[in-house]
């Protein structure tokens, strides 16, 4: 009995071995393709545990999930001006038939993405021929991604492949056509900036014009309401000195003698040459007889 057990151990790690090697898990995220003798022999799309004939059988796993192609290096594409644009773009894409995935590419990813970005780059060539330069940089950039996905799409599932989206990251121009481009710009924006320099200094001129007429007027209606002020005042004025001087002329006159006398000798250098019987020193001459 002793002398079985070495053959019996043998056997249960035989069997354990090939057991081993007949099951296999197939994970969510992936396809699983059986092959026997190079043959594609069962497709599993459904996650869980499965078996395979050791030996004669192996297994290879796709990817289910959604992948990016993103191009090394922008393309060059000919808008319909036949102006060059460098395009930047990425795909996105996934396996939806992995038995004709496998058939076409040998289930290579490489392959896979080279086909892909063929069809791409020829749907972004025929669709950026019929568009300007306006319109692929801003104006329509939404309907050529939608146009090229489309397309694409279609010659994708002859190889088992959806494409799921296709973006343009960036739309520039060459350098040598982008500096062309940025001399015309500036001299247009210089070309407006100059005339409307030209609309604002005549439209400041006219403000000045108009301010300067409004000035003359108020300072006119100003001067001509300060002279009737005034000659109300001198009219007022001269009707108190009138009837001052009706209720007593001989003080009114004393007074404005005053006032004459006041102005004319201000200053000790003041000099006044007149006749001692000058009426204008009439008060002066009699000051001491009143005091008598």
């Amino acid at each position: 009995m002793r002398r079985n057990l070495p053959f019996v151990a043998a056997v249960i790690l035989t069997v354990l071995v090939l057991l081993a090697m007949s099951l296999f898990t197939v994970d969510q995220r992936k396809y699983a393709i059986v092959f026997q003798l190079g043959e594609i022999k069962e497709v599993i799309s459904q996650p869980g545990l499965n078996f395979k004939w050791p030996l004669i059988q192996n297994v290879r796993y796709f990817d289910k999930r959604i992948l990016t192609y993103d191009s090394p290096e922008p393309e060059r594409f000919l808008t319909s001006e036949k102006k060059p644009v460098l395009v930047d773009a990425f795909v996105k894409w996934r396996i939806v038939d992995v038995r004709q995935y496998y058939i076409s590419v040998q289930g290579d990813e490489s392959r896979a993405q080279i086909r892909l970005s063929q069809t791409v780059n020829s749907g972004l060539r025929e669709e950026f021929g019929k568009r300007t330069v306006h319109d692929v940089v801003s104006g329509q950039r939404d309907k050529i991604m939608d146009d090229v996905r489309q397309k694409a799409d279609q010659d994708a599932r002859s190889i088992g492949v959806q494409i799921v989206d296709v973006r343009l990251k960036r739309v520039d121009l060459p350098q040598e056509v982008s500096e062309s481009v940025y001399r015309r710009m500036e001299t247009e924006r210089k070309r407006v900036a100059n005339e409307l320099r030209s609309k604002g200094a005549a439209e400041a001129e006219k403000i000045r014009a108009d301010a300067d007429r409004q000035r003359e007027i108020i300072i006119a209606e100003a001067y001509r309401e300060a002279q009737r002020i005034k000659g109300e005042g001198d009219a007022k004025a001269a009707a108190i000195y009138a009837q001052a001087f009706s209720q007593n002329p001989e003080f009114y006159a004393f007074y404005r003698s005053l006032e004459a006398y006041r102005q004319s000798f201000k200053s000790k250098n003041d000099v006044l040459v007149l006749e001692p019987g000058s009426e204008f020193f009439k008060y002066l001459r009699n000051a001491g007889k009143g005091g008598k």
